[in-house]
């Protein structure tokens, strides 16, 4: 991943999915990103492996005003939620699953 970063907060509404009980693994994909498909397994595994983690896919296409809030550039980028929807991590790429899981340990 490129270099976690941390900013911000997030809601369900915002989203449009809710959030897990522990962490929320958001991630902004696009339609032809072959990274995008890679990190959506990632993502999901790891959610299921940890409980009371969510895993959110957003299109980043269809959803412009919260990429431009967000600052979002390029597909794919992972957010890390805490409970309450803070932003704790940040990364754009391809994670590896030690890498999200690490963050996950920042978040919860």
């Amino acid at each position: 991943m490129d270099g976690w970063k941390t900013e911000g907060a997030l809601d369900a509404a915002r989203l449009g999915a809710e959030l897990g009980d522990r962490a929320t693994l958001v991630q902004f994909s696009s339609a032809f990103c072959q990274p995008c498909r890679a990190t959506r397994r990632t993502l999901a595994e790891v959610a299921a492996m940890v409980e009371g983690v969510a895993h959110v896919e957003i299109d980043a296409e269809a959803n412009l005003e919260l990429v431009r809030g967000l600052r979002i550039s390029r597909t794919p980028t992972v957010l890390v939620l805490d409970a309450a929807g803070r932003i704790v991590r940040r990364a754009a790429g391809q994670p590896r699953t030690a890498d999200v899981v690490s963050a996950l340990g920042q978040a919860m």
